[in-house]
């Protein structure tokens, strides 16, 4: 179970404070599938990165006693004067796993070819989210926090990530924000939308869908 409770995030910026997330309230139970949409910049990425622990909140707890992946487009974890191959090592070690074998699954599912021997900071966004992803796959997690990762790849990749994800382990709890809300209402149980700080829960997708075309055309105008 993830248990986020009066969960309060703040960015100071010039213009002074920014809140980015206001008293977000939830649970996740094993096995549950929770989509959150919004618009850009309205914190739902902050709320993966809260969730997975590579941030802290301002104010309020997030509980976890399921083990949680790490976003699986967001490559902060890596050393990034690494290679990719040297990565793929470390995190192995540190999981107690075959980093031989992880290494030849890595090579395979992200296609990086020759990149996997050069410095993680010489690589693109989705290089890195190709990484990230593959590297979540050779570790087994309870709850995998799924960023934006259909905006990342060819149609082929996508693939791969359904079987890795939605076939082997359908099983397993899942927090999804993307853009494609179609992948949400195809991957997902419960909906939510995050707007102005403020995460509300609607039974349906097609009313959560309505909520965020609303909030979509109210922040346009």
């Amino acid at each position: 179970m993830i248990h986020v409770d009066n969960i309060h995030k703040v960015y100071p910026t010039r213009a002074g404070d920014r809140v980015v997330l206001d008293n977000i309230n939830f649970i996740l139970h094993p096995g549950e599938k929770l989509g959150i949409l919004g618009r850009n910049g309205a914190g739902k990425s902050t709320l993966i990165r809260l969730v997975s622990g590579a941030e802290r909140p301002t104010s309020g707890e997030i509980t976890r006693t399921m083990s949680v992946s790490w976003p699986l487009a967001f490559g902060g974890a890596f050393q990034n004067a690494l290679t990719g191959m040297d990565n793929v090592r470390f995190i192995s070690r540190i999981y107690k796993q075959d980093y031989r074998k992880n290494i030849d699954f890595v090579a395979d599912f992200t296609e990086l070819g020759l990149y996997l021997r050069e410095p993680i900071r010489s690589y693109s966004q989705g290089m890195r989210a190709r990484l990230a992803f593959a590297i979540s796959m050779i570790i087994e997690f309870d709850c995998y926090l799924i960023d934006e990762i259909s905006a990342v790849g060819d149609a082929k990749f996508h693939e791969k990530c359904e079987a890795e994800l939605f076939h082997k382990r359908r099983d397993r709890a899942m927090l999804i924000i993307s853009h494609d809300t179609e992948y949400v209402r195809n991957h997902c149980g419960r909906f939510a939308v995050l707007n102005e700080g403020n995460l509300l829960f609607y039974p349906e997708f097609d009313q959560a869908l309505d909520a965020h075309k609303h909030n979509l055309h109210t922040n346009a105008g």
